[in-house]
């Protein structure tokens, strides 16, 4: 019954009103605070000195990234009969989605290093990051973007001086023609996985911090959409530092949700296998709701799975339905606009609390803004 109801049309969805149109997150206006300008023309100026490009860099990362708000959703309590939801809402970054926090740190990177391009592959949401984060930084970017996906960031994204290269195939493909480029022509390659493992997840892992300062502690669980498995592991990554420094009394449980049947990392642990295994591409279909979700390879896939595991949590599928659903309660109870998909891991959250109800306790929910 799931599968089905996940396959719906997007005609159909059209009837669920205008979350399902929504293809990616949107930027702020302005994506930086007028009061930075002057620190973003040094940063982007090729002849200033290397340290104060750096610096004033740095200045915009500090300001404009992270920090988001993590509120109490008192009126979703009460609508499902569970206390303490807390939502981490990631659109307040500058282009609306956590992938700010991995696009600034990559482009801070390769200008320490010495880059002059910076490349990498997207659909829709980290391009139009890494297209920002590149312009204050004076980096000539180039998005490769599969020739057969049609996005409302992509002119957001030549808006801000990125060169989008279409090319033949999946988003799967599109990274591999990315990394080639990136080692032949001697580009930045800020694309998951590799060696930007490691900086992405600390990155991430940020919002672990966050979610501390705020709660004094970890939460019982921390619920997250999950895709390429970047952003659930440097949570994860983040929580098992504060733990191993005596910050927190625990470690929360993590859980992931993703589009029905199109995720290695929730196919993985629903299945119980070792580790992720590519799924089948010919039977990955993207919609207007689930895109930001599906993958038929899951880049840091293995590394989610075993934080999954390791924090005894769990991963779970959602339908485009109910995250269109979850989209409009979120909007109708608590006033957030958020991207459908990002809904997923709530979703899982709340499924399981519906068979087997969860003591008080308090959950933070990880979501993308549709708005900031």
């Amino acid at each position: 019954m799931e599968k089905n109801e996940n396959s719906e049309s997007n005609e159909e969805l059209k009837n669920h009103g205008p979350f399902s149109l929504l293809d990616g997150a949107t930027s702020r206006v302005p994506t930086i605070t007028p009061e930075l300008s002057f620190a973003s023309r040094i940063a982007r100026d090729r002849t200033k000195p290397l340290e104060e490009r750096l610096e004033n860099f740095e200045i915009i990362l500090d300001s404009e990234v992270g920090d988001t708000s993590l509120t109490r959703a008192r009126n979703i309590e009460r609508e499902i009969g569970l206390r303490q939801i807390y939502l981490k809402f990631e659109g307040g970054n500058p282009t609306g989605t956590q992938k700010d926090r991995i696009a600034f740190s990559q482009a801070l990177d390769a200008l320490r290093r010495g880059y002059s391009e910076i490349t990498v592959a997207s659909c829709g949401n980290y391009g139009a990051a890494i297209a920002l984060a590149s312009y204050l930084a004076g980096l000539h970017c180039l998005i490769y973007v599969p020739e057969g996906y049609h996005a409302n960031r992509i002119k957001e994204i030549k808006s801000l001086g990125a060169e989008l290269i279409k090319v033949p195939g999946d988003y799967e493909e599109a990274v591999i023609v990315s990394r080639q480029k990136a080692e032949e022509n001697g580009y930045y390659d800020a694309n998951a996985g590799g060696s930007n493992t490691n900086l992405q997840f600390k990155a991430y892992g940020e919002i672990a911090y966050e979610i501390y300062d705020e709660l004094r502690d970890a939460p019982a669980a921390v619920a997250v959409p999950a895709s390429n498995g970047s952003t659930l592991a440097g949570i994860y990554r983040g929580f098992i530092s504060l733990y191993n420094r005596g910050k927190t009394s625990r470690m929360p449980r993590l859980i992931a949700g993703s589009s029905y049947g199109m995720n290695p990392i929730v196919n993985a642990f629903v299945k119980n296998m070792p580790n992720c295994c590519d799924l089948d591409p010919d039977k990955i279909h993207n919609t207007t709701v689930n895109e930001p979700l599906i993958n038929w390879r899951s880049i840091d896939g293995d590394y989610a799975l075993t934080a999954i595991r390791q924090s005894h949590g769990w991963a779970a599928y959602a339908t485009d339905k109910s995250m269109v659903d979850y989209a409009r309660l979120i909007r109708d109870k608590e006033g957030l606009n958020v991207l459908p998909a990002s809904t997923a891991g709530l979703i899982a959250l709340l499924d399981r609390h519906k068979k087997e109800a969860y003591p008080s306790d308090r959950y933070v929910v990880i979501l993308t803004g549709r708005k900031a």
